[in-house]
């Protein structure tokens, strides 16, 4: 007797979303919880607002099947502006499980469904470009935050990458972070670099890669449902050398050399090296 019969293929489709329904229930709830929870304390400016953001996307990464290999820690100085490659909407849960820290991003994402809702969980500081106006008081909360001691995190390619490669990285968005250090002589620079590197605890490669990569032309819902049903991404995340960025040094040759060392550390993770 044939040990598997014509229904397996659809038992296992049925078992397969079986446990895509049940992680997604259980992501749904642990929401539900949290958001209430970051809201009082955001609120009430609880020192819980900086680690309730870690331990959802530790929570987050779990369920998902996403496993975290880190290389390096963030510098001790402060202020402290890290330079992130950026290919998933992944790389929120993934740095921001590390440390409490915020992120910078451009004032759509907070629009975007799941994305725009990890961002203001992770207290993303939304910036328009398009209203000069408001560059002020957006700086203004910047500075507010930095002087918590929390890193901020800028995505600097200003768009996401097919995760096989690193965009030029753009020295106006790091300008324009630069401005709210106006009190400060010299913020640290860091670069950092997340890599998908296996699926299923098998090297990715270049035509698996997008698996895990979010470009904005895919669709979110069906991107989320193949990351729950294949699962086991690992990720590599390496923190490289720190780089002082006062008068003496130029923010151009600071941004170009975070993007060599990130495009380095992102070509070594992807070759295994």
């Amino acid at each position: 007797m044939a040990p598997f019969g014509p229904d397996f293929p659809r038992a296992g489709l049925l078992l397969d979303r079986l446990r895509m329904g049940a992680v997604l229930g259980v992501v749904g709830l642990v929401t539900l919880i949290g958001i209430p929870l970051q809201w009082l304390s955001l609120k009430l400016a609880l020192p819980t607002r900086r680690t309730i953001p870690a331990l959802y996307h530790r929570i987050l990464l779990k369920l998902l099947g996403v496993r975290v290999e880190v290389h390096g820690a963030p510098a001790d100085g402060r202020p402290l502006l890290l330079l992130a490659n950026h290919s998933s909407w992944l790389d929120i849960p993934v740095i921001g499980s590390l440390t409490p820290l915020f992120f910078v991003a451009k004032s759509e994402v907070e629009g975007w469904p799941l994305v725009g809702l990890l961002a203001r969980f992770q207290r993303t500081v939304f910036v328009d470009r398009q209203r000069r106006s408001a560059t002020g008081a957006v700086n203004r909360e910047i500075a507010r935050r930095l002087h918590e001691g929390d890193p901020v995190v800028l995505f600097a390619e200003g768009t996401s990458s097919d995760g096989n490669r690193v965009l030029p990285f753009r020295s106006a968005l790091v300008g324009a972070v630069r401005e709210a250090f106006a009190a400060t002589e010299t913020v640290v620079v860091q670069p950092l670099s997340v890599a998908y590197v296996k699926l299923q605890g098998l090297p990715m490669g270049r035509l698996h890669r997008p698996m895990a990569a979010w470009t904005g032309d895919v669709e979110l819902a069906p991107h989320l449902l193949d990351v729950l049903r294949h699962g086991a991404i690992d990720v590599v995340v390496t923190f490289g050398e720190p780089t002082p960025l006062d008068a003496d040094h130029d923010r151009k040759t600071v941004t170009r050399e975070s993007e060599d060392a990130v495009r380095a550390l992102t070509a070594s993770a992807l070759s295994g090296r």
